[in-house]
């Protein structure tokens, strides 16, 4: 399938592959495990996922990706690799892909997302910022002079921008997302309960009773199981959806801050826009329960969250593939959603 290009939403938590015809075909954990005594890769993905926290002294599991951007160039380069070459067994050659990256990346950081796809065999690598993938994933119209606000709360970063024009007009990112949110119900366990849970544990309760407004129904629990910090024995504890809202409204309302900043720096115009239309919720960390009313109550516009905010991003970029030719060809007077080709 010579010509049949790619999309590539490189997260964190999650790699996604996007492939033109067909939709997303991979939807993978960025979890790689490698065995420290011959020194290479023993399993990537769900599988390598799944031995968090549950390795011995041979074995080591590791995210390749931290807060958004390459923190372990070989094994983000062999997680890519990886999945482009089972992409190989349909026959695909060379393809051409679009890949996102977030706001503000630096040209070093941007480096190292080219250097790490172009050695899975690729002819061109071209560049999509994700809050305007995430836009596009979404359903949203940014070719307009309209503006247009998108929050994009992944595993390591929160990616904000006003969009128009198929650009960005004002963003902001910060470190706070998921793992944010994890690593606060863990820490607010230890405290009180003197019980340490691992990450996939903590993880595990956000998603079952996790939230940023008090449930008006029913109060739900959770049971959280690791080690006793005082005897070092197996120990469990119940945990109440109100005990983990008290955990996690600080980030939550760190990410709420931060989108109120960046309203502040945005020209009167486009927030006249977004005022009108409302914010939009993508990434996985979207469906958190409450988020949505929360940031709602403190920015005074409705906000909602995209349909299957997690795929947002990937879908977008997937749209964007047909601007490789305007971008290769240099068309004018096309407002290219693509910000560079390598």
């Amino acid at each position: 399938m010579l010509g049949t290009d790619i999309a590539i939403d490189l997260g964190t938590y999650a790699i996604k592959l996007f492939v033109n015809g067909q939709g997303v075909t991979v939807h993978e954990p960025s979890v790689v495990t490698i065995d420290t005594e011959k020194n290479q890769v023993t399993a990537v993905g769900k599988k390598a996922y799944e031995m968090l926290g549950r390795t011995g002294n041979r074995l080591r599991v590791e995210r390749p990706l931290q807060n958004g951007v390459i923190s372990n160039f070989d094994l983000a380069q062999y997680l890519v690799s990886h999945y482009i070459h089972e992409l190989g067994a349909k026959k695909m050659v060379m393809p051409r892909v679009v890949v996102s990256v977030p706001c503000n990346i630096t040209e070093v950081e941007k480096r190292a997302v080219v250097d790490s796809i172009s050695a899975a065999g690729v002819r061109k690598i071209c560049l999509i910022q994700e809050p305007i993938a995430a836009a596009m994933g979404a359903g949203v119209d940014i070719s307009s002079p309209h503006g247009v606000l998108v929050v994009d709360i992944g595993c390591g970063t929160t990616d904000m921008a006003v969009l128009s024009l198929r650009g960005v007009s004002n963003s902001k990112i910060v470190k706070i997302a998921g793992q944010k949110f994890d690593e606060a119900i863990a820490r607010f366990i230890r405290n009180k309960y003197h019980l340490q849970i691992g990450e996939r544990m903590a993880e595990a309760c956000k998603i079952a009773i996790g939230g940023v407004l008090p449930r008006t129904d029913f109060v739900t629990t959770f049971t959280a199981k690791g080690k006793d910090t005082e005897n070092g024995l197996p120990a469990w504890a119940e945990v109440t959806s109100e005990e983990v809202l008290e955990a996690m409204t600080e980030p939550a309302m760190d990410i709420v801050h931060a989108v109120q900043k960046l309203m502040e720096e945005t020209d009167p115009e486009l927030l006249g826009d977004v005022f009108s239309d409302g914010i939009i919720l993508t990434g996985g960390s979207a469906k958190i329960y409450g988020f949505a009313d929360l940031l709602s109550k403190h920015v005074g516009m409705p906000v909602r969250v995209a349909e299957n905010p997690e795929l947002c991003v990937a879908l977008g970029a997937g749209q964007a593939i047909p601007f490789i030719e305007d971008l290769e060809k240099k068309r004018e007077g096309i407002i290219n959603p693509l910000s560079a080709a390598y």
